[in-house]
């Protein structure tokens, strides 16, 4: 059974040559190995992976042991060269096929490769072609395991992929988080026929039914009554046609409702009933969309009954009758609601058309492991979700005729849930979602677009010594303004489009064109002189009675939220006042009652018995962590609380890294025997929180953090920052005390929380289950 049958998109009048220029598509093909292909009846899949030479700052310590002079910076950033994984998936349709072959036999270099893994009804079709062009030996390999196998991976590896199907909303493509424990599921493929899967674990699955009516039923008999043979075009027909004038509706028997058995008047009581005593011509439109709705409601009710004796509740659907198409989405998506009296969710892939293909290549790759790893998708390369609405503009039609680009980067770290999530199920780290709310969209691609001057020029700024770093940054400016112009047009691209989404796009263009750390040199500078006023800050605290002396510590934490470079009404402030400072910064801040203002609450826990373990995920460098994390943590200690600071594994913004933190308190604990001895005694550990993301997904974590917070019992997490604690954490709700902190700073989102510009959030959550224990 053909799964990826040919009935894929794309027009067959289309202008055969390539459209993009070649190396913008098989990227990085000179480091390739390890392909493997899944050819369909009209697209072809291919896949490889490849090594990827990124620059990226590195941080070490000065040695510190000779005499210090006040003008020695305090370490050293240099760039190195790291090599880092990537897996390309490229789709295309199967005219090109030769054209691809070509390309890719000229820019091989790497001979170790000996094998193709190939999959697909069509691989056998095109086995010698590839076999005399590439030199490679083909290797077929199981259709269903591929596809299984790429669907555990995208599921396990993108948080966004799949999604609901709602034609009427805002927004066509509801996404839903997908849970880190994404089994049992059960996967209903629509190619020719239909094959239902049940998937118990990574390589437990078993096909349990199916049916031999299925999309080539509907494109088989819909030719026969529409004389049409293109399947695009059969759908096209169904989209514009009425059934019930070919359907015979349970009111057309008996005038009405069948109140007794529960049946009201517009159900179908029998596909295609009119036709049998009607005398009139029924029109091709309505007979494809009466065949439409008996294929699909047929398949619905199939899948729900398999569902139910199963007991799954995920229901993933694909195969080419399904891929793309809102036609079949929608008819799919009603008949399963129906069904399951909407117990079920038709759920849908955003990678549907690549499983095949990414299965196909783990199962060359064993070797390498590539499940052991965490996988992120790399928006900088990849084409993101295409509308196919027949009623959209030609242009984004014509889109699909070209090629389509996946890239998934190897991450360094395993990634993992926060153990102290009340409830990984239902956990979504973003507040706002943009896919469906116009209004913040419109103004946050707007607020994008006119930073991107700014960040254009800090990038330069960074690289003074690197003449082409202007022809760089050039080209970063096009590729990010390209990506902001499709999410005007698809905010569904990439999953739900957020805030933290348009930051995380941004960095990973930036680093594409090599500036892993445009705010390298500022945080260096604001670290250096922020150490000179630590000891002062310090003092003065001690010097105040106990309440003062929180609120103090509290006001110093929110002031020192306010250097945050990422934050346009304060990086104008630093460019033009070099003087600015954290004394000014504390007038900045609104006065009590703050827009939300749990203090009272806090001051009456911090009365209390200590926290075991507090975990507090840091944002700015320099003032930020220095004067107003360090004076904070440092009372947390001597209260007999041990902390764990979690920072960023990789540069985004002005956030410290990890690497910068080690430095950082190795400085102050020079300076301050009270952190001196924590970290003697490991009350005090620094630990990476596995992003480089100014935001932060609490459902992927660095294992070792999640062993660390485990293991020491933490009991108190403290969020801060706008990035971390409003864009994304606002709601989540967490099993132990938590303390979410940040200056608004920015002052359309003030407004909109119903405040201004420097208002103050500090919430102090207490889950209600533990309430009874202080």
């Amino acid at each position: 059974m053909a799964l990826s049958g040919g009935a894929d998109r794309g027009s067959h009048s289309m202008d055969k040559s390539i459209t993009l220029p070649p190396d913008e598509i098989f990227r990085n093909l000179e480091n390739a190995k390890r392909f493997a292909i899944d050819i369909g009846g009209s697209l072809t899949k291919l896949a490889y992976y490849s090594t990827v030479q990124h620059k990226v700052a590195k941080v070490r310590s000065f040695d510190h042991s000779a005499k210090e002079t006040d003008g020695d910076p305090l370490y050293e950033i240099s760039v190195q060269e790291e090599i880092t994984a990537r897996l390309h998936f490229i789709k295309f349709e199967n005219a090109y096929i030769e054209t691809c072959l070509d390309f890719i036999k000229d820019h091989l270099v790497n001979t170790e490769t000996k094998v193709i893994k190939a999959t697909g009804g069509g691989a056998y079709k095109f086995k010698d072609l590839i076999e005399k062009k590439l030199k490679l030996k083909v290797d077929k390999e199981d259709e269903m395991t591929c596809l299984i196998k790429g669907c555990n991976f995208v599921l396990k590896n993108i948080p966004h992929e799949a999604f609901v199907y709602a034609k009427h909303a805002d927004s066509e493509f509801r996404f839903q988080n997908t849970h880190p424990d994404i089994f049992p599921y059960l996967l209903i493929n629509i190619g020719s026929g239909v094959s239902i899967v049940k998937v118990e674990s990574e390589d437990k699955f078993e096909r349990i039914g199916g049916s031999s009516i299925g999309g080539g039923t509907f494109w088989g008999l819909g030719a026969l009554l529409t004389k049409t043979k293109r399947f695009d075009e059969l759908l096209q027909l169904a989209s514009k046609g009425q059934h019930t004038n070919v359907d015979m509706l349970v009111k057309d028997i008996y005038g009405g409702a069948y109140g007794s058995l529960g049946l009201t008047g517009d159900l179908i009581a029998s596909s295609f009933g009119k036709s049998a005593t009607t005398d009139k011509e029924f029109s091709k439109e309505d007979m494809a969309k009466s065949l439409l709705h008996m294929i699909s409601n047929d398949i619905g009710q199939l899948a729900c009954l398999y569902a139910k004796l199963h007991n799954l509740t995920r229901v993933y659907f694909g195969g080419f009758f399904i891929r793309g198409h809102p036609v079949t989405m929608h008819t799919i998506t009603y008949s399963i609601n129906f069904f399951t009296k909407g117990e079920v969710q038709a759920l849908f892939l955003r990678h549907e058309g690549y499983l095949g293909a990414i299965g196909a290549f783990l199962k060359g790759a064993e070797e390498d492991n590539p499940n052991q790893y965490s996988w992120g998708e790399n928006y900088a390369g990849s084409s993101g979700l295409m509308s196919v609405s027949p009623d959209l503009n030609p242009v984004q039609r014509a889109r699909s005729g070209t090629f389509d680009m996946l890239e998934m980067d190897r991450l360094e770290r395993q990634l993992v849930n926060l153990p102290l999530l009340q409830d990984p199920t239902s956990y979504i780290p973003d507040t706002v979602d943009l896919t469906e709310d116009a209004l913040a969209r419109e103004y946050w691609l707007f607020c994008f677009e006119e930073a991107l001057d700014g960040v254009v020029k800090r990038a330069v700024a960074s690289q003074k010594d690197q003449p082409e770093a202007v022809e760089r940054a050039e080209k970063f400016r096009q590729k990010y303004r390209h990506k902001l112009q499709t999410l005007r047009h698809q905010p569904f691209a990439y999953g739900s489009l957020t805030v933290r989404s348009l930051l995380d796009t941004r960095e990973h263009c930036l680093n594409e064109f090599n500036f892993p750390d445009p705010y390298s040199k500022i945080k260096q500078k604001e670290n250096d002189m922020a150490l000179k006023y630590y000891l002062k800050v310090v003092k003065s605290v001690e010097e105040l009675s106990w309440e003062q002396r929180q609120f103090t510590l509290v006001k110093g934490l929110l002031a020192g939220n306010v250097f945050d470079w990422g934050a346009k009404a304060v990086s104008d402030v630093l460019e033009s006042d070099p003087d600015f400072g954290f004394e000014q910064a504390k007038q900045q801040l609104q006065e009590r009652p703050w827009l939300v203002d749990a203090y009272n609450q806090w001051i009456e826990r911090m009365k209390g018995p200590p926290h075991k373990c507090a975990l507090f995920f840091v944002d700015n460098s320099g003032i930020d962590i220095i004067l107003g994390v360090f004076p904070f943590i440092r009372e947390l200690l001597i209260r007999g609380t041990e902390v764990v600071l979690a920072s960023n594994s990789g540069p985004a913004l002005n956030d410290v890294t990890n690497s910068e933190l080690q430095i950082l308190t190795e400085r102050i604990a020079a300076m301050d025997p009270v952190i001196q001895t924590a970290l003697k005694e490991d009350r005090l550990a620094l630990v990476q929180n596995g992003s480089s993301s100014p935001c932060l997904d609490l459902s992927r974590l660095d294992k070792v953090l999640a062993t660390v917070v485990r293991e020491r019992g933490t009991d108190l997490v403290i969020i801060e920052g706008m990035g971390r604690a409003i864009h994304t954490n606002y709601y989540a709700m967490l099993s132990c005390e938590s303390l979410k902190l940040a200056v608004i700073k920015n002052s359309w989102l003030a407004e909109r929380l119903g405040g201004k510009i420097f208002s103050v959030v500090f919430k102090y959550e207490v889950p209600s289950k533990s309430r009874g224990h202080h």
